[in-house]
């Protein structure tokens, strides 16, 4: 008997940690860079409204390849199309040219139509999204390089630069972010569309029989990533005042890492909006500290690999577990 309670404890524990690890070393995370950073900068308002800023743009980001992930597949192009939709909304942004609304939408609708190009060719064509992204990407960021004539576009209106802007002290970036995760919730919750996600990425064959239209989710998905990933190019535009055919390298790996280390399965299937959320802020305040710390860049990729291979791996022994149990 007294072995069955062990057991059973060991269960609640390992449960336990599955759930809300992420959030214990979030926090765990934040108290160490609070105490070891130089004059205890890490803890400042000011740093604080830094990494929000830090967090918005690969937040949203991530809640794009949250919903790709999850159906059971993956966008690698983020990045790109955050170079082309800010080129794009600087290019129609400089002072008295056009309203402001027109950039808007232009990045909207050029990052949606990117995300539509994958989504049919992975629903439609049959091509494995990793090798269709991978291809989009290269691709995209040409066409970026194309539009600009290979240098950045600045020159951008007053009007523009106060998209991401503040409020008192909050950032816009901020506010944007928390009402994409508020819907993003909404949707993966509440509506019958979310579920079908889930029945996507978890059994693509067993959701068909149930009448999912699969190709439809998938087509929804990367349009999502895609729109997501303009929104991020436009306010990347505004934040830096340029439109830069090199901005967002790297923006893919990022939003891919706090995907993962969020909790959701990279088979697709499994994960929460909220384990994504602090996968964000986790990748943002570790570089934030990094750099506080002055830990070189590179150094920096090495461990953000590490953190995904870890985080792969973890995800892996869970499902081997929960298959041995049953």
């Amino acid at each position: 008997m007294t072995k069955n309670l062990a057991r059973g404890d060991w269960t609640r524990v390992s449960d336990l940690l599955k759930n809300y690890g992420i959030v214990l070393a979030f926090v765990l995370l934040v108290t160490v860079l609070a105490v070891i950073s130089p004059n205890h900068v890490f803890a400042t308002p000011k740093n604080f409204v830094n990494v929000l800023k830090q967090t918005a743009i690969n937040g949203i980001l991530s809640i794009g390849m949250m919903f790709v992930i999850t159906s059971g597949s993956i966008d690698l192009s983020v990045g790109s199309t955050v170079a082309l939709t800010g080129v794009v909304a600087a290019m129609f942004s400089h002072p008295g040219a056009y309203p402001l609304i027109v950039p808007i939408l232009l990045a909207c609708v050029v990052g949606a139509l990117v995300g539509l190009f994958n989504g049919f060719a992975v629903a439609y064509g049959g091509i494995p999204s990793f090798i269709v992204t991978l291809g989009s990407m290269t691709m995209v960021r040409g066409l970026a390089l194309i539009t600009s004539g290979g240098s950045p576009i600045s020159g951008v209106s007053k009007e523009f630069e106060q998209i991401a802007g503040l409020v008192g002290s909050v950032p816009l970036l901020a506010i944007y972010y928390v009402a994409i995760i508020a819907v993003a919730a909404f949707v993966l919750n509440k509506t019958v569309f979310g579920r079908h996600v889930y029945a996507v990425g978890g059994n693509e064959i067993a959701a068909q029989v149930t009448g999912v239209r699969v190709r439809g989710v998938k087509l929804a998905v990367f349009a999502i990533a895609g729109l997501l990933a303009g929104i991020a190019g436009l306010l990347n535009a505004s934040r830096t005042i340029i439109g830069a055919p090199s901005a967002g390298v790297g923006y893919e790996l990022d939003a891919i890492a706090a995907v993962v280390i969020g909790g959701v399965s990279m088979s697709g299937g499994l994960g929460k909006w909220y384990g994504v959320v602090i996968g964000s802020l986790f990748i943002a305040v570790m570089g934030n500290g990094l750099d506080l710390l002055g830990v070189d860049s590179n150094y920096q990729q090495v461990i953000k690999g590490a953190i995904i291979i870890l985080a792969v791996f973890w995800d892996l022994r869970g499902k081997q577990s929960l298959s041995l149990s049953s």
